[in-house]
């Protein structure tokens, strides 16, 4: 049996996004040219790996033999890269970043930050939500997340590198715009716009008003913080989001946070991987990257808010 290195590489991306054009995007290939080497590797194997139920791709049994020994492959792989690249201290390497939706206003502009310091480094960015960050946590796919509570499920070592103030945004020309100390009874009183389930700002939210005794009038649920600015913008409600969403709207951007009780929410975001992982030279160089930009913003005058 002949199994070439590409071929398992390709199969596990497969296998992993449940997707040929998902795993076409990640690898920079063609999806005929994804399907052309796991059929490949099917046929060295002599069994099928994937299967269709209805529009979904699953592994077979087979399949999920192959993935396990696959990843064992790549792992082995990746750890001997990490020490090569080790004993060349930053001048090469790899390091693999994935990250909650709500820290792509920050973490992207730090990771260029250090990739333009230590050119050598080839970087991958994940982005998606809590839900499915915690889960390529569990599997291992990432050298570092960043995240905001640390999982309880998953024993990892986190380190605290910096604050992620969630407040209720509005347009600008909201009826409660420039109001002082909003009652909750007040906001929920409006409707809503909620991150999908799954998604760390969004339990943040719904617990908080909970414990307050309140139900939220939920209007819509998009998946990306992007599009319910959008629908901010459009008069469509109001949304609890991460006060760094904002900083390209300025003071007198369309959007704009309100002075509600009990807001903001202080959270946290940290950098983490799973305890007795080999953190390579590179992925503990970014950590240090992000602390020090954490000690460098801990030294300026909280210019935050503009309410008290």
């Amino acid at each position: 049996m002949h199994l070439s290195l590409r071929q398992i590489h390709i199969f596990e991306a497969v296998a992993r996004h449940r997707s040929y054009t998902r795993a076409a995007e990640e690898l920079h290939l063609t999806q005929p040219a994804v399907f052309t080497q796991v059929k490949h590797l099917e046929d060295s194997v002599g069994f099928p790996l994937l299967e269709r139920a209805g529009r979904q791709i699953q592994l077979t049994e087979t399949g999920r033999e192959v993935l396990a020994t696959s990843r064992e492959m790549l792992d082995a792989i990746g750890r001997l890269d990490m020490r090569l690249a080790d004993m060349q201290g930053l001048k090469r390497g790899r390091l693999r970043v994935a990250m909650v939706t709500t820290a792509e206003y920050r973490v992207p502009r730090l990771l260029a930050e250090f990739c333009v310091r230590y050119p050598g480094i080839d970087a991958l960015l994940t982005v998606t939500n809590r839900e499915k960050l915690l889960a390529r946590l569990a599997d291992n796919e990432d050298d570092l997340v960043i995240l905001g509570a640390p999982p309880k499920e998953v024993d990892v070592v986190a380190t605290h590198i910096a604050d992620n103030p969630l407040v209720v945004v509005a347009r600008n020309d909201h009826p409660l715009a420039g109001k002082k100390a909003i009652p909750l009874a007040r906001i929920v009183e409006e409707s809503f716009i909620l991150r999908e389930s799954g998604s760390g700002t969004r339990l943040a939210t719904e617990t908080y008003f909970a414990k307050q005794g309140f139900s939220l009038k939920v209007r819509m649920e998009l998946g990306s913080t992007e599009a319910i600015k959008q629908a901010i913008a459009g008069g469509l409600g109001v949304a609890v989001l991460s006060h760094h969403t904002l900083v390209l709207e300025g003071e007198n951007g369309l959007l704009q946070p309100l002075d509600v009780k009990g807001f903001p929410l202080w959270r946290k975001w940290y950098v983490a991987y799973r305890r007795g992982k080999h953190l390579s030279a590179v992925a503990a160089a970014f950590i240090e990257h992000l602390l020090a930009d954490h000690d460098c913003r801990k030294s300026l005058p909280n210019t935050l808010f503009p309410f008290p």
